[in-house]
């Protein structure tokens, strides 16, 4: 049942999910604005709640109707955890304000890309277009790819996991938005988030490794396997980037598309991959 929800959650999300009505982090707004005291076991047992809720439902549906609300169930779910209806939108400002070279619009549209993990203050218009690059790679990790493994691996229980992993994402996002940096340091959220990402990371990696055009990039990947430190979001946007080498860094325009036609193509593998697998029956 993984692989035909997936398939019904993707062409869902590419045809209708272009807002934060079926996004999981709009609906959970209401939960975190209550949120007053920040600690890791906080986050920890907030996830858990938020996996326990999942997982009586998926009990109490099991069974029914021949299953029928249960996969609407999933469905339902993946739809809100997987894609980034709102930041799209965010993504095609950024290309309309670029085009029509309004600098602010641009600026604005461009923080929120990189809400994350930012663009460094004082830095040229290459290293600007590079890291807007990076915050779209990341964004195409953190909705779809990472989303998708953890759907994949939870197999007869993947809502369970992908609301989890959707909860924390959430959390960092509303952290790095309404918080400072100390409340968010304090949550735990991304030494949490370190952790989960580091398997779906590196898989992400080899498969921008083998789909571009850097020669450096499975020497780096092969490094990065034996790399506990280094953060996540500069492992997989440096394999990222070494494949990418050869796509404009001086194009207002041009510049973040190639970064986004990279991440598709990525995202077009790893479903092929995933497809492959449920088929041959190594998947569920």
């Amino acid at each position: 049942m993984t692989l035909f929800t997936l398939l019904l959650v993707i062409i869902w999300e590419r045809l209708f999910k272009m807002g934060q009505h079926w996004q999981l982090d709009h609906r959970l707004e209401v939960l975190f604005g209550r949120v007053k005291h920040f600690s890791m076991f906080r986050t920890l047992l907030m996830a858990a709640l938020c996996m326990l809720a999942v997982f009586l439902c998926i009990k109490g549906l099991q069974g029914l109707f021949f299953n029928v609300p249960l996969l609407v169930f999933w469905i339902a779910l993946g739809v809100l955890c997987i894609g980034a209806g709102q930041v799209r939108l965010h993504y095609h400002e950024y290309l309309k304000a670029a085009s029509h070279d309004d600098l602010h619009a641009r600026d604005k549209m461009a923080g929120e890309l990189t809400l994350i993990h930012g663009i460094p203050p004082e830095c040229d218009e290459r290293e600007y277009l590079k890291e807007l690059q990076n915050g779209l790679l990341w964004i195409n990790f953190r909705y779809y790819l990472a989303p998708l493994f953890w759907f994949v691996v939870g197999g007869v229980w993947g809502p369970v996991t992908l609301v989890g992993y959707a909860f924390l994402r959430a959390w960092q996002t509303w952290l790095a938005r309404h918080h400072t940096p100390h409340q968010r340091l304090l949550s735990g959220i991304d030494a949490i988030l370190h952790v989960l990402d580091w398997v779906p990371v590196r898989l992400v990696g080899v498969v921008y490794a083998l789909i571009g055009h850097g020669e450096k990039a499975l020497p780096a990947w092969f490094a990065s396997l034996a790399d506990r430190h280094t953060s996540q979001y500069q492992v997989l946007t440096q394999l990222a980037q070494y494949s990418l080498a050869r796509e404009p860094h001086l194009d207002k325009v041009k510049t973040p598309k190639a970064a986004v036609s990279m991440a598709k193509k990525a995202s077009l593998v790893v479903v092929v991959v995933v497809a492959l697998l449920t088929i041959y029956g190594t998947l569920v």
